[in-house]
């Protein structure tokens, strides 16, 4: 999973011009303390049009971590700094648009590997290596306004809540840890 981000170097035309803004950004080494990690939907090849760019983070001092992103992006275009609670955590999540993508950066108190949006990653990369029949399909959803969750989860015949069911779902396939 960790070299997801290496290969969008290489990959198609959306995922290279991606690359190149983070690194632009200079992000990786500006964030590099936050054990940072690019998920969503462009590392797996799933991205439409108005994809944005997540990158995650664990952060254990909010604050500091808020006026940093300050700091660093405030000048961007469409910034906007917010810090609320997700699933009984604080977050703090900062958006902006750079080069022409939605970039969405987000830290919270957890270690990388046990936050949603990494763990929903990899459970939908693991479903599209198994069956890659499966991307096109997902990315038609997509097109329609679906998000990536319920898309995967209306393919699977999961129902309820779609981040909490594509989680368990990637559990009972184990493809993650509970």
């Amino acid at each position: 999973m960790n070299n997801l981000f290496e290969q969008m170097q290489t990959g198609n035309i959306q995922q290279q011009k991606a690359y190149s803004a983070i690194i632009e950004l200079n992000i990786l080494n500006d964030l590099h303390i936050y054990n940072l990690v690019v998920c969503g939907t462009l590392p797996i090849g799933i991205d439409v049009k108005d994809s944005d760019l997540d990158i995650i983070m664990e952060v254990r001092e909010l604050d500091t971590f808020a006026n940093k992103l300050y700091t660093l992006y405030a000048d961007k275009e469409n910034f906007t700094l917010k810090r609320k609670t997700i699933r009984g955590k604080e977050v703090v999540k900062a958006n902006f648009t750079f080069h022409d993508f939605e970039f969405e950066l987000f830290g919270q108190a957890q270690p990388i590997l046990k936050q949603y949006a990494y763990l929903h990653m990899k459970i939908e990369y693991e479903l599209l290596e198994r069956d890659p029949d499966l991307r096109e399909k997902v990315i038609s959803l997509k097109k329609q306004g679906y998000k990536t969750e319920p898309a995967f989860c209306k393919l699977l015949n999961i129902s309820g809540d779609p981040y909490e069911g594509l989680l368990l779902f990637g559990v009972e396939e184990g493809i993650v840890q509970p």
